[in-house]
């Protein structure tokens, strides 16, 4: 079926130090902040971003994801939606309109793994950073990296075979048989290849608009931002080191999705991406690529194929 999800729509984070994280998202990633509430929640937006926001911060005593939300195409889908994902077996709330600023009914509920989905229709519109008649291709003034969009998100979903948990599986399957996400690649562990161990989703015709990757606890892995180019992710590597950002990863390329990247921690030790190349085309019909078990290093970073123990050790 095709998916009632458009895209991506926000992540709403915790954070420690709220200047500390302003600054991050701000001066160094390029996000403006667009609105704060009563509450002291900031709102900020990427300038090729049409609607009112696409990242919330909260202030916390921990980093972390509070949760993640998807934009479907108008305000019935949500009660169509409702019903679908009730029958399946997943409790939800329908959260009134303008609870969240600027934006519509929310439909909320916990994915298997635990971590708090919300659905929306309507949002304000902004409009991004050059218009949208006769548009120059990039606006002026742009700081930092200048990140066009967000673009996904991966969370760490528990696994633990042996005592038959496999949040991962259950996740997918949510997501394919009630929002019409498609599989595009997937990780298959075990001597007989039988435990689906990762899986990236697609609602759009990217590689991936939401990932699930196998842990001992579930949790958020990271939130990536879009670049054009891999000159533009070695410039974001030289604005991280000026401005003393923790670096995780240093630019390289994923043999999954193909995906030029830099991994790199906001002040709060929520982990970023900035992730350039379309990779391919993904397309409902599109065959699922297996990465076994044992190739897996060369999967997350193709050229050297070794595995960086933070990048699967370290989650908010």
């Amino acid at each position: 079926m095709s998916s009632p999800v458009l895209r991506i729509g926000h992540a709403s984070l915790k954070v420690m130090d709220m200047q500390a994280a302003i600054h991050h998202y701000q001066d160094v990633l390029g996000l403006q902040v667009v609105h704060q509430d009563d509450a002291g929640h900031v709102y900020l937006k990427c300038w090729d971003e049409w609607d009112k926001y696409s990242l919330i911060l909260t202030q916390a005593d921990q980093g972390g994801l509070n949760h993640l939300a998807y934009k479907v195409r108008n305000d019935a889908v949500l009660d169509e939606l409702q019903a679908s994902i009730e029958a399946w077996g997943l409790r939800t709330t329908m959260i009134p309109a303008g609870a969240l600023p600027f934006t519509g009914r929310q439909l909320q509920f916990q994915l298997p793994s635990g971590h708090d989905l919300r659905l929306y229709a309507d949002k304000e519109f902004a409009g991004t950073g050059v218009g949208s008649l006769n548009p120059d291709p990039w606006p002026d003034g742009l700081k930092g990296c200048g990140v066009h969009w967000l673009d996904h998100c991966l969370l760490m979903c528990e696994l633990n075979p042996e005592a038959g948990i496999n949040t991962v599986e259950a996740n997918t399957r949510f997501m394919q048989e009630v929002l019409g996400f498609f599989t595009t690649e997937q990780v298959l562990a075990g001597p007989d290849h039988s435990i689906q161990a990762a899986t990236w989703m697609a609602c759009t015709t990217t590689p991936h608009d939401i990932a699930f990757v196998g842990g001992p606890t579930s949790g958020l892995h990271h939130i990536a931002y879009f670049l054009d180019s891999w000159h533009d992710v070695l410039k974001s590597a030289d604005i991280m080191a000026k401005n003393k950002v923790r670096i995780d990863v240093a630019p390289t390329r994923h043999g999954i999705t193909r995906g030029e990247t830099i991994y790199f921690f906001d002040p709060s030790g929520n982990r970023n991406e900035t992730f350039a190349g379309l990779g391919y085309l993904a397309q409902p019909d599109r065959p699922v690529t297996t990465w076994t078990e044992d190739m897996l290093g060369s999967g997350i970073f193709y050229h050297t194929g070794d595995l960086v123990p933070s990048f699967t050790e370290v989650y908010t």
